[in-house]
């Protein structure tokens, strides 16, 4: 292996497993060490698995950073389409007849936008609102990433009224510490939705980003009514909410 030339080295070395290089190879001697800490076996990784990115060959530690994320990315809220009814959501609120699940489109409401998309959570004459925190180490994102890298945190959200009756909505997401101290925040308007409305979704979204070091979890809440006032569930609809960290 010594006399191999570096190129084919690094060719023989992308067809292992990434975390076995970083935990395996990279012990094995100062030359591999050095290739697994530089740019071009991961660039080559990404090449090969079609991960694509603008940024400096010499950017090592970003290269291997944006492989993992690239890799690991995925929606980090449970549930968010109501297919386990309550299930993952706490601090749940459920204020007049509290929350319910019903089948796309619903009663005076449109198909969403996805076809993956089949269900909505929807809320009633009083406030309703449901959380869910996510323990980003738990999912697999080290204390060195965010403190450094502080990769992007995207959050995104869909809502919509019915047709027959106004409602209100509200977004609020926090970054919190390992005390759940408060490191950022993004809060929405309350928005309001007119009676006759066209019951079109809407997504709203937001991304954190240079937040600073110390992040741990994701608290994600949201909720709303509707502003007449009528027994049942016509208040706003949500679904398909999401939270991912961005390569």
């Amino acid at each position: 292996m010594e006399s191999l030339p570096e190129a084919v080295l690094i060719r023989i070395l992308a067809s292992i497993p990434a975390v076995d290089l970083v935990l395996v190879c990279r012990l094995v001697c100062c030359q591999w060490k050095n290739l697994v800490d530089g740019a071009a076996l991961w660039i080559l990784k990404c090449q090969q698995e079609g991960l694509t990115r603008a940024g400096s060959e010499e950017d090592a530690e970003n290269w291997q950073n944006f492989y993992f994320l690239s890799k690991k990315r995925k929606n980090l809220i449970k549930n968010p389409c109501g297919e386990e009814d309550l299930e993952h959501w706490g601090e749940v609120e459920n204020g007049g007849d509290g929350w319910k699940i019903e089948e796309l489109p619903g009663d005076f409401g449109k198909e969403f936008p996805s076809e993956e998309v089949h269900k909505y959570f929807v809320t009633s004459y009083e406030w309703c609102r449901k959380a869910q925190v996510i323990d980003l180490r738990a999912e697999g994102y080290w204390e060195e990433l965010m403190d450094t890298t502080q990769p992007k945190i995207m959050v995104r959200d869909w809502y919509a009224g019915r047709r027959d009756a106004g409602c209100l909505y509200e977004l609020c997401v926090k970054l919190l510490s390992e005390n759940e101290d408060v490191l950022a925040e993004y809060k929405s308007e309350t928005v309001t939705i007119p009676e006759d409305n066209d019951a079109s979704w809407t997504e709203i979204s937001h991304t954190f980003s240079s937040y600073g070091p110390g992040v741990r979890f994701v608290r994600f809440e949201h909720g709303g009514q509707d502003t007449l006032f009528w027994k049942g569930w016509y208040g706003v609809r949500v679904t398909n909410s999401s939270v991912t960290v961005e390569p």
